[in-house]
């Protein structure tokens, strides 16, 4: 920590900050929790592979790590496999010593509540309960149901859960667009029957920042009305491109809990980054765990669910810190040589690379300079003679994209035979 407070310090003094800055001031950021639901929603995705337990397991442990407070192990309902995989992620968790919570997803019925009660039973962890409920009119109307049938089945929930001994988290699906009317009979009821927690959920991508901040400070008003400290969740998807910014209001107005999916997996084009998020309650100083294996953890999870990350996804993808322009590539190497990363990080990134387990990374193409060849070959313990950069100057000059490592080296050993005697 102490080596990102001299990176803060030295940031601060040299980067005016117009996110902070100006007439209107920063909201800041509530005491938030970050909830992982990597092998629970985001395997619903079409074009995911369900990991295997030990990389699960791996990715348990890792999220342990870097403080992520709580997880979504399964939906025991579903069947025996599924059962079987919460048992063994939940006697890692009480065997390991982690601090990670488990919780376990649940329709708001008996068949699906039951399951986790037992598995708590059978391991003595104390498992959180995500009961869920279609609440919008448009799942009402097309599941023939009415606001009596729900307020039914959310007590039923809330109160089988809460008798167990377990805690019990009641989950809106589609909140963002459903009545008012009908979330605070249910919101009462669920408080009414025990529930710690209100999770509201965007379950289609619907929702915008606007609408984040009124939905909050609407539950939020609501729940001091019943003199209760009831905690607010927050789950979104990312159908309009908006899940991650969403989730970072939610967190500043009132949420606690916030959900996410590694690189953003999860049904149809998926959930809220949890690694993304991270990184951004990491830069707005609300989060303060070490992310430097976060890296490893975005890695792990596109292995395991065969999820290629794209070159431009932020901070994790292949290009996030790599650069083959003359002009960045030089600002980058001119801060190297004060002796401050930080700067190096800054100079053409607005993301400290060695946060979050990257390094800028200078490389050969068309529209390089000298400095990227030298750098390059340094870099790699290579002389950088200067017929040597020539040469590979004019191979990179009248190509039209990035030269891979082989290429290069292949320049280097070439020039190697030609030099030497005989």
């Amino acid at each position: 920590m102490a080596q990102h407070d001299g990176a803060k310090a030295l940031s601060d003094a040299i980067i005016y900050d117009w996110n902070v800055e100006g007439s209107l001031p920063m909201q800041p950021y509530q005491a938030v929790q970050v909830h992982d639901e990597t092998v629970r929603d985001g395997i619903q995705s079409p074009s995911v592979t369900d990991p295997t337990i030990d990389e699960k397991l791996e990715m348990v442990r890792m999220m342990d790590a870097l403080g992520v407070g709580s997880l979504d192990v399964g939906l025991p309902g579903a069947g025996q496999r599924a059962v079987e995989d919460v048992r063994v992620l939940v006697e890692a968790i009480r065997d390991e010593g982690l601090k990670i919570r488990p919780h376990c997803a649940a329709r708001t019925h008996a068949n699906d509540i039951r399951p986790v009660i037992e598995l708590s039973e059978q391991t003595g962890v104390r498992i959180g309960v995500y009961a869920f409920l279609g609440t919008s009119p448009v799942r009402k109307l097309a599941e023939d149901w009415d606001d009596k049938l729900l307020e039914k089945r959310t007590r039923a929930a809330a109160s089988m859960t809460v008798q167990a001994g377990l805690p019990f988290c009641f989950v809106t699906e589609d909140t963002v667009r459903s009545h008012p009317q009908t979330l605070q009979r249910l919101f009462t009821a669920a408080i009414e029957e025990g529930a710690s927690r209100l999770c509201l959920c965007d379950t289609v991508g619907h929702v915008d920042p606007h609408g984040v901040r009124n939905l909050i400070l609407w539950t939020k008003n609501l729940i001091l009305g019943l003199g209760t400290d009831t905690a607010i969740d927050w789950h979104g998807h990312n159908d309009r491109g908006l899940g991650l910014i969403n989730a970072l209001v939610a967190a500043q107005h009132g949420a606690t809990r916030v959900h996410g999916t590694v690189l953003g997996v999860g049904e149809r084009v998926g959930n809220t980054p949890l690694d993304l998020l991270m990184v951004n309650l990491k830069l707005a100083g609300a989060f303060a765990g070490d992310l430097s294996g976060l890296g490893a953890l975005v890695d792990l999870g596109s292995r395991a669910c065969h999820v290629p990350i794209p070159p431009s996804y932020p901070v994790f993808g292949r290009d996030a810190f790599r650069t083959g322009t003359g002009v960045h590539a030089a600002a980058v190497i001119k801060a190297m040589r004060t002796g401050h990363k930080t700067l190096a990080d800054q100079v053409y990134s607005g993301v400290p690379a060695s946060w979050f387990g990257r390094q800028q990374e200078i490389e050969i193409g068309h529209m390089a300079g000298d400095s990227n060849i030298v750098y390059w070959l340094t870099h790699r313990n290579i002389e950088p003679d200067p017929e040597l950069v020539g040469r590979i100057r004019s191979v990179a000059k009248s190509g039209n994209r990035l030269l891979e490592t082989a290429e290069v080296m292949a320049i280097v050993d070439q020039y190697r035979a030609d030099s030497r005697p005989g």
